[in-house]
């Protein structure tokens, strides 16, 4: 508790939080989530629902009902349909209860995404270490931290950052870091998105070869939870980032601006190179969307990268 928050301003968002939870906690409530998070345009009508349920429509209007009632759903009309989606705000509220619990909590990672994690650090540390080397701390990392966490939803990711700060730290890699870094700056409407997922596969494959840095024209007040987990799945961590306003002083000192989206909002400055990557917001897409958004994203930053200068650069 914050020293201007009083025991009764606490209670009041305490209560909050619980009839949220008391909101949802219910099998049909978290399958509706589910199957609205899982739309392709992240919205459903009750006959749809009931359907794919196997419930009544009245069954499934009542839980909307209630879900609408605190404010996690939100409908609008369209003729005689009505839609029903997740309130925007809200998703980052529900996401982590609706997607996993704890009997689904991770056990082991995916040797492929191992695999994956490895050849990424081992191009990150080219020319310093040599992919054994890479994946034999890949492997060590991930068995230390599954030893002391064994139920980490993001081991993935946590293994690929443990390993790379562990790589880091050797004295083989102090030595050869010594070029200045390249400034490159992701801009995107929100900054929860297109522009989070960019920074940190770019974070992750250049390591300290780039400083990276992220704006929104429009920045919202968290990233989106859809875009936490894809980047999960790939070995991949956003590394503590969060939505901020795009400011003259961060386009100014790039030397790379990459725009998502965001249309005329970011200054033009010579001496910078500007690239415009046209992309669709992934915000309101189903995960296998924001899949393919990250995949598109992941195939240009590493063609990004191997137009940078190299890590050795005098």
């Amino acid at each position: 508790m914050s020293a201007i928050e009083s025991p009764a301003s606490e209670r009041a968002v305490a209560e909050r939080i619980a009839q949220s939870m008391r909101a949802i906690a219910d099998p049909t409530r978290v399958q509706i989530l589910r199957l609205l998070m899982d739309a392709p345009e992240g919205r459903r009508g009750v006959t749809d629902l009931a359907a794919r349920l196997g419930l009544t429509q009245p069954t499934v209007s009542h839980h909307v009902r209630i879900m609408a009632d605190d404010g996690i759903l939100q409908s609008v009309q369209e003729g005689r349909q009505v839609w029903y989606s997740l309130v925007p705000s809200r998703l980052a509220d529900v996401f982590g209860f609706v997607q996993h619990s704890p009997a689904d909590a991770a056990t082991a990672v995916d040797p492929t995404i191992l695999d994956r994690i490895t050849d990424d650090l081992a191009l990150r540390f080219a020319g310093v270490f040599s992919r054994e080397t890479v994946a034999e701390y890949v492997a060590s990392s991930y068995d230390l931290l599954r030893a002391g966490a064994p139920k980490d939803r993001h081991l993935s990711s946590h293994t690929s950052r443990f390993a790379a700060d562990r790589l880091g730290a050797l004295p083989e890699a102090d030595a050869a870091a010594t070029a200045a870094p390249t400034d490159v700056l992701f801009v995107c409407v929100q900054n929860a998105g297109r522009s989070q997922l960019a920074a940190a596969i770019l974070r992750s494959l250049a390591g300290d070869r780039v400083r990276v840095l992220t704006a929104g024209s429009q920045p919202t007040e968290s990233i989106n939870p859809k875009i936490v987990a894809a980047l999960d799945e790939i070995g991949v961590s956003v590394d503590g980032e969060y939505p901020k306003p795009l400011t003259d002083e961060v386009v100014r000192g790039a030397d790379v601006v990459i725009t998502m989206g965001c249309g005329d909002a970011c200054p033009i400055y010579p001496g910078r190179r500007y690239l415009d990557w046209e992309l669709p917001d992934p915000a309101d897409m189903a995960m296998d969307g924001v899949r393919a958004v990250r995949d598109d994203i992941d195939a240009r930053v590493r063609e990004l990268l191997r137009s940078l200068p190299p890590v050795n650069a005098e």
